[in-house]
């Protein structure tokens, strides 16, 4: 692994909010590195409030999309709430829905089916609202490229309102109004929300309309603190305010749906983490093992009873989604090694049998073990339908786009996008993205990296310290839990290999100069490192600080991500 410590930010900026806030030097450090330089900007960090949210209306098309929905009840109009099926497509229905329905009760829900229609909006999807009489679609997560299946729409009298997210082409749908901050014409402060905060901002502009406030939406939030985290969109600017009072709705007041999913799995106080590594892939799991329908259902249920039969329902497909992510996981591993092509930029593996919900975990699994960017194809009906990740820094989007000739559809994101293409193509189209990726990216960035904060001495970490870093969550993207570097440790003698296969590393630290201050460090899949701690060899460390608790007494231990003789 690479270390990379970030560049120390201007001094004079560290001891002004230092001398604001009345913090040490290491939190003043910590913040003016997320950029906070003043004493509104640390309170509008630690103190979110709703009101720090923008006008909804300062996205372009809003007013359009407003009137349409108000015209639309007034009418009596039958509306038809489109999303996809992943977790931030699901929620962003169930929130929309929920919503309208306590305006009007002429609303009805429409999931994609993953295997016969695919991603986004279909012709079969627009054939259904036709023929059920559906004369407005709100798509959500989706439709920004959907420019043939809007036109097709219209020829039929359905209108659309599209809240998307993802990168527009060079043309827009002609829908009634196309919501999305990454519109090139779009003046709207904050660009990184994801589908079901786009959502959310449509729900507040009508909230408005009516002469409410956004503090009338608070029961929402839970939904999108969930889409957030799923979404791995960056939990900075607004994405903050909506991830940190949706997490105060989950913990304290959830709904039903949400609390059936909690129970099943005995968890106390939710994180974001916990958001991303229990209550997403379970949400996940209905559209990719049965029908992003279950997850709806689970999200939009009042009655206990029948929300608890979803959410053991849900349960049964997240325990079959790990067993084929494990198998499909360890077929692909195998046809990597056979293929021995240590020296290539990529990795794209392929199996027409692999269970195209899946696809997406393993591709990711893939990138952590090769650190390069990765496919993983399955057959889909007549085509090639493939999940694409990449590593930080390389935006795999692009390179997808300059294989254009070879692909069908595709779309996504920076990190993680979606394809199409024919069976005949696969080929020249694997030679293509090895031959655009090796061009493109930077070799170090095929080279796992640690970015550490800030490099400090073990009689630094104090009670106090981690009291305001647990301030500092939601942790996300472009808010990450802080990670420090210290050297000239040493074990004091009870370093061990713990868990399973001794799979992981547990000592106990502390300074070759400073004997009064050791500290519990724990090393999840650090086993094999055993030998750089033994026998008291001085060490260096990266790491987190963490809070362990155990038979009701709390301390402080370090979570190590990283250690070098």
């Amino acid at each position: 692994m690479r270390w990379t410590l970030k560049p120390k930010p201007e001094l004079h900026k560290v001891e002004a909010l230092q001398q604001a806030l009345q913090v040490d030097a290491i939190i003043a450090t910590l913040l003016v590195q997320r950029g906070i330089q003043t004493f509104e900007d640390a309170k509008r960090f630690f103190r979110p409030s709703l009101n720090d949210l923008h006008d909804p209306f300062l996205m372009k098309d809003m007013d359009l999309a407003v009137a349409r929905i108000e015209k639309a009840i007034a009418n009596k109009e039958n509306i038809l709430v489109y999303g996809d099926y992943d977790v931030d497509g699901t929620t962003s229905v169930a929130l929309m829905a929920s919503y309208l329905k306590t305006r009007t009760p002429n609303v009805a829900t429409y999931i994609p089916d993953r295997y016969d229609e695919g991603y986004g909006i279909s012709f079969q999807g627009i054939d259904f609202t036709h023929d059920n009489g559906f004369t407005l679609v709100i798509a959500l997560d989706c439709g920004i490229k959907a420019i043939d299946k809007v036109a097709y729409a219209k020829e039929k009298s359905i209108d659309f309102i599209i809240c998307d997210h993802h990168r527009p082409g060079n043309e827009l749908p002609k829908a009634v109004a196309v919501l999305d901050p990454k519109r090139g014409d779009c003046s709207y402060p904050y660009k990184e929300l994801c589908g079901c905060g786009v959502g959310f901002k449509l729900v507040q502009a009508l909230t408005v309309q009516e002469g409410k406030t956004v503090e009338d939406l608070t029961a929402y939030l839970d939904l999108v603190a969930i889409a957030i985290g799923a979404d791995i969109v960056p939990i900075t600017g607004e994405n903050r305010v909506l991830a940190y009072f949706g997490l105060q709705v989950i913990n304290q007041i959830p709904r039903t749906g949400i609390q059936a999913l909690i129970a099943q799995v005995r968890k106390q106080e939710l994180t974001i983490t916990d958001v991303v590594f229990i209550i997403a892939p379970r949400i996940n799991a209905a559209g990719r093992m049965k029908h992003g329908n279950y997850a709806v259902a689970l999200l939009m249920e009042i009655d206990l009873n029948l929300a608890e039969q979803y959410a053991a329902e849900i349960e049964v497909f997240n325990t079959d989604r790990r067993d084929a992510d494990k198998q499909i996981t360890e077929e692909a591993l195998a046809q990597i090694e056979a293929q021995k092509e240590q020296d290539r930029h990529t990795t794209v593996v392929y199996n027409e049998t692999w269970h195209k919900g899946v696809i997406g975990i393993v591709a990711s699994r893939l990138t952590d073990t090769y650190y390069r960017p990765t496919l993983v194809f399955t057959k889909s009906g007549e085509k090639l339908a493939a999940s694409a990740r990449s590593v930080p820094g390389f935006d795999v989007y692009n390179a997808l786009e300059a294989c254009n000739a070879y692909i069908e559809q595709f779309g996504g994101h920076k990190y993680a996008a979606g394809l199409t293409l024919k069976e005949e193509h696969y080929e020249a189209f694997k030679k293509a993205f090895e031959d655009e990726v090796s061009k493109t990216i930077d070799k170090h960035l095929l080279t796992p990296e640690i970015k550490v904060d800030a490099k400090i001495d073990l009689q630094q970490i104090d009670s106090k310290l981690w009291r305001i870093i647990k301030q500092f969550a939601p942790f996300g993207p472009g808010n990450m839990t802080p990670i420090f570097m210290t050297d000239d440790l040493i074990d004091t003698g009870y370093g061990k290999c713990v868990g399973e296969d001794d799979a992981h590393l547990r000592l106990n630290v502390t300074s070759t100069t400073l004997s009064d201050q050791n500290l519990v460090a724990i090393g999840f899949g650090m086993g094999d490192k055993l030998d750089i701690i033994s026998n008291k060899k001085p060490f260096s460390a990266v790491y987190s600080i963490d809070e362990n608790e155990w038979q009701g007494r709390k301390s402080l231990q370090l979570k190590l991500r990283d250690i070098k003789a």
